[in-house]
């Protein structure tokens, strides 16, 4: 089980270097699913049961879960495939994903299934650890017959690989001569995948391709001749592979020996930096939250092209603030609720954008320095609501009742969302001077029937916070907010 995650190697080096609206006014243009993610105690035995109430209780209502095509397979270790049909759901062994999907299911939750490495050793070219060398196409088509048979509605959406533009998840990521290898491998996966879903019964099954790291390089020829080998494990830039992977030249021609793909969506980790949600990486390729509009427009140029559908959404599947004491890209806790906060702003303001979500309810232990990711070492995420030793941080009173403050003209625009609820509410809205001691209540405001809301105050303040009491009594007060 891959229980701590691999920071992107790019976004390290670069962290290194760097009166209340009416309910049809609150609400942006269309919907927008939050996935939480929370494998690790989720997967657990031990821990499951109180990691499903305390998520009940933050108003979770989708899930996000990484299915570890090792964790499943017969044989993972053997360097010779067992004697087996792999397509036969009967002889993997489910484990712990079945307990997941199963509760879900019973609470009525979506879950988007993220079906990714390590592979079994034998689906492997090398046989070697860590088992992410160019899987069988042939091998993994199986695999997801299997999964597609196994669990069928079950799953709302599929998505293949996680961040295959990341060495920590897919190899070879550049060729020797310095040109993207893994978007074309990940190209042959993602069509095996959809084929092998549709064998299971599931004629049309919406699929998400992609599931990108935010950062990386669009070649790497240019470090070959001082990095040598160490050059070929840098991240490929996103949008690079997303080109690569459609067979589309820079400036989007289409090559005539790929046809179209079937896409139910682009999923991507638009992690940001320190410098707050609204940065934008000046490696053009690149897609942080604040560069949005690049994967926009590089999906609808690859529409153009009859290379994807037309008007594809945009899932942001892995998303989180990092906090101190992660020293390379963490914030203090207090900025990490509100830079969350008006992360899910900007993904709620964009149309484009079908789904958000929370990477980690609980930090992950610290792990190594930057760039070890992509050398076999781990980078633990400090992304979670809680802190490594389960002591809750301001994000984790501020998730179920996210608030933005923005100045606005001689006022300010107040925007959030009472996740808990399941139909219109009310709450109420506190606002503090800067030397006043004392809260004062600035309005009482009604959600719609999501849980949005917005407004407009010109009451001035240093801070603001929400409170909320749900029809079962129970009181959630935020964390206090500043102006952006």
């Amino acid at each position: 089980m891959l229980k701590t995650r691999k920071l992107p190697l790019t976004l390290l080096l670069c962290a290194a270097a760097l009166g209340t609206l009416g309910a049809g006014q609150a609400v942006a243009s269309h919907g927008q699913t939050t996935y939480f993610e929370a494998s690790n105690e989720l997967i657990e035995g031990k821990t499951r049961a109180r990691a499903f109430q305390q998520l009940q209780a933050l108003g979770v209502k989708a899930l996000r879960v990484e299915l570890h095509w090792a964790d499943v397979a017969p044989g993972p270790d053997s360097a010779t495939r067992p004697n087996f049909d792999a397509t036969n759901p009967g002889l993997y062994a489910w484990g712990a994903y079945d307990a997941v999907l199963a509760e879900a299911q019973r609470l009525n939750w979506p879950v988007l299934l993220t079906v990714t490495a390590p592979a079994p050793r034998w689906a492997t070219s090398n046989h070697k650890r860590p088992y992410i060398t160019r899987p069988s196409a042939t091998q993994f088509r199986e695999f997801m017959t299997a999964v597609g048979k196994h669990y069928g509605s079950q799953v709302s959406v599929y998505s293949v690989w996680n961040e295959p533009n990341h060495p920590a998840f897919l190899l070879p990521q550049w060729n020797s001569n310095g040109t993207p290898a893994s978007p074309r491998i990940y190209r042959g996966l993602y069509q095996a995948g959809y084929e092998g879903l549709q064998k299971a019964g599931l004629a049309h099954p919406k699929v998400l391709f992609g599931e990108t790291a935010p950062t990386g390089y669009a070649s790497v020829k240019s470090l070959l001749r001082k990095e040598h080998a160490k050059a070929l494990v840098h991240d490929v830039a996103p949008l690079t592979f997303l080109r690569t992977a459609l067979c589309l030249s820079p400036s989007y021609r289409k090559s005539g020996t790929c046809g179209p793909l079937q896409v139910g969506g682009y999923a991507h980790h638009a992690y940001t930096l320190p410098a707050g949600p609204y940065y934008v990486d000046p490696n053009r390729d690149d897609v942080t939250l604040g560069a949005l509009s690049r994967l926009s427009r590089a999906l609808d140029l690859a529409a153009r092209a009859h290379a994807i559908p037309g008007r594809v959404p945009i899932y942001l599947t892995e998303f989180g603030v990092q906090s101190k004491p992660n020293r390379q890209l963490g914030v203090s806790a207090a900025q990490q609720a509100e830079f969350d906060a008006i992360a899910e702003r900007i993904a709620w303001s964009n149309g484009r954008v079908a789904a958000f979500s929370q990477y980690l309810l609980r930090d992950d232990p610290l792990g190594g320095p930057a760039g070890s990711s992509a050398r076999g070492g781990v980078v633990g995420f400090q992304t979670g609501l809680e802190y490594v030793n389960g002591k809750p941080k301001p994000l984790f009173f501020g998730w179920p009742i996210p608030l933005t403050v923005s100045k606005s003209g001689h006022g300010f625009s107040l925007w959030g969302l009472v996740r808990p609820t399941s139909g219109p509410t009310k709450l109420t809205v506190l606002v503090r001077g800067k030397h006043a001691k004392r809260w004062r209540t600035l309005k009482t405001v009604n959600t719609n029937s999501a849980g949005y809301w917005a407004l407009h105050s010109s009451a001035q303040g240093a801070y603001w916070r929400v409170r909320w009491t749900s029809t079962s009594g129970k009181r959630y007060e935020g964390p206090a907010v500043k102006a952006s």
